[in-house]
């Protein structure tokens, strides 16, 4: 059996002579990547399909060579394969690996033909990186450096093309600089399935625009701005406020829906500037709705809870939680209205209080809509499954309290405890929350707020950390990535010092101290908030499979095979 027929049923090819394993038709780019070499390119994308626009991924192929007369292997006189390489270069993208494939990425063939390519690239590019929102994270800026000339032999008058073109209500065109890699119209085409964006006219006047009549307005357009590789489609929203080098990025999760996209949080100083995708194959591999952008804009917002509150009078946190844990010892009909919104952390502190004051009810507030078949899910709430894993609830949440309701008209429910929920937007009246004890923990004011006992000013998902349960059961981690106000007071803190008052012990007000009980039995068992790797761990959601909504759901985005490196 031949070294390319291994049971393994992976293939060797040679990326400047050296050896390298993969499955049979990886794309070269992909291959080399897994060994640290980088093929420059522009348009190639891992998750669009190949158009071989740029050309900047030009290398050199060779396969061993064969007698024609005999169909041997042609040797050297050393004994090994002669390896005959085409006369031409090939573009990398579109080129998958074949047993024994011999790839050059580094000749003096394909160093010519990138500094060939970058000078058309610049011809007619505008030399204003200075000013540029794509400065700091541009390919064409850190290709020119690497494997351009360094001069240009061109003197002809620069093409100068349309600028600040507005393609929809998030996206920008500085088609002045655009590249022509396609790679938005491809987007558009193959994931957002929103077939808006296309090339006019031909050669140096060709131009980036909508099709009459429409615009880019789908609530993935600024996922083009991503995978833009210069500056040409920018963020209206990001445009112009901040240099990227000057910003912090913490990894988090998109809390919209219950999909879990796996982000990140760019922020400078405590601000947040901007919430960009990151890539997890199996979740969303690259890509992010643009409403799950937006929501950094609740840390700033007018309604936020910045200052705990006792009948409406401002208090230090301390105080509110002391007045808290009063009204919950005084009350032997406790309500607990908990959330999808929580962490997994949040909401086993809550079934422990609800343990501890053999409360009469537990509630979360459903969120449904329509599933738009991407990244948006019928489930609304990015943690159920959480709540159901970790026996906070045993059955899909109602979008309405008339069930609690009808327990407080009836003077079964004396007191609440609400964590992250409008109680009037679930159904319930103003009147009929008059007739309790309300406590409420939240981030924002809202008009259940203003008839509570005790306001506990929370903080929101980027202002502390935790563990949520996607759609999948798929666990995943979120980060802190900026502090939150100095009058509001953590969510687990403020739950686990509730919880300890009323037990009369310790409790856990830390993530990583709390997973120690987490990790005992259960679900979650033999878990730790640290061995919860980037991309998540898949959970068994066996017993949950049956309830709508929550079943196991496989994206339809099928992750790209990956080169594994000879050892």
């Amino acid at each position: 059996m031949s070294d390319d027929q291994k049971d393994d049923g992976l293939i060797s090819v040679f990326i400047d002579g050296e050896e390298v394993r993969t499955k049979p038709g990886t794309n070269i780019i992909e291959v080399a990547a897994s060994v640290g070499k980088e093929i420059p390119h522009y348009c190639y994308h891992p998750k669009l399909s190949v158009s071989g626009n740029c050309r900047m991924c030009l290398v050199e192929l060779g396969m061993p060579g064969k007698d024609r007369a005999t169909g041997k292997p042609m040797l050297n006189d050393d004994g090994s394969p002669k390896i005959m390489f085409f006369p031409g270069p090939a573009i990398g993208c579109g080129t998958n690996a074949a047993p024994n494939m011999h790839i050059k990425t580094d000749s003096d063939m394909v160093k010519e033909c990138r500094e060939g390519v970058t000078e058309f690239l610049l011809a007619n590019h505008p030399l204003d990186c200075p000013i540029c929102d794509q400065a700091g994270e541009c390919r064409l800026q850190e290709f020119s450096t690497s494997h351009g000339a360094g001069y240009s032999r061109f003197v002809e008058q620069k093409n100068v093309k349309p600028k600040r073109t507005r393609l929809g209500p998030r996206v920008m065109l500085d088609d002045e600089r655009c590249i022509l890699c396609s790679r938005c119209i491809r987007f558009c085409q193959e994931v957002a399935d929103d077939d808006v964006l296309g090339f006019t006219d031909r050669g140096s006047y060709s131009t980036l625009t909508c099709f009459p009549g429409k615009q880019l307005e789908n609530n993935y357009s600024l996922n083009t701005v991503d995978i833009c590789p210069v500056g040409a489609l920018t963020s209206t929203d990001f445009r112009f406020k901040m240099r990227v080098w000057f910003l912090k990025q913490v990894k988090s999760i998109d809390f919209e829906t219950s999909v879990g996209c796996n982000t990140e949080v760019w922020s400078r100083e405590g601000k947040i500037y901007r919430i960009t995708p990151r890539r997890n194959d199996a979740v969303n591999d690259t890509w992010m709705p643009d409403s799950g952008r937006e929501l950094y804009k609740l840390v700033e917002s007018d309604d936020r809870l910045e200052i705990c509150q006792v009948d409406q009078v401002k208090v230090s946190p301390s105080e509110a939680l002391s007045k808290a844990v009063e009204l919950l010892q005084a009350s032997d009909g406790l309500a607990i209205v908990g959330s999808g919104r929580c962490s997994v952390e949040e909401q086993y502190a809550l079934k422990k209080i609800a343990e501890t004051t053999k409360a009469v009810g537990v509630y979360l507030v459903g969120r449904y809509g329509e599933d738009d078949g991407i990244l948006v899910s019928k489930d609304r709430n990015p943690n159920v499954r959480g709540a159901l894993m970790t026996g906070l609830i045993d059955s899909l949440p109602e979008e309405s309290l008339s069930e609690l309701g009808a327990k407080i008209d009836s003077g079964e429910v004396k007191a609440i405890l609400s964590v992250k929920e409008d109680l009037i937007a679930a159904g319930l009246s103003k009147a009929q929350l008059q007739k309790v004890a309300l406590i409420s923990l939240d981030t924002q004011s809202y008009p259940s707020t203003e008839v509570a006992k005790v306001a506990i000013a929370g903080l929101t998902p980027f202002e502390r950390s935790g563990a949520l349960v996607n759609q999948q059961f798929r666990i995943q981690k979120f980060h802190k990535a900026v502090p939150g106000p100095s009058g509001a007071v953590d969510d687990l803190v403020a739950l686990g010092t509730i919880q300890a008052n009323l037990s009369g012990e310790s409790f856990p007000s830390t993530v990583a101290s709390i997973w120690k009980s987490l990790g005992e039995s259960g679900p979650f068992e033999g878990l730790s908030f640290q061995s919860i790797s980037d991309e998540g761990i898949l959970l068994d959601g066996t017993g949950f499979d049956s309830l709508p909504f929550v079943e196991g759901k496989s994206l339809h985005f099928e992750p790209k095979q990956e080169a594994v490196a000879a050892e």
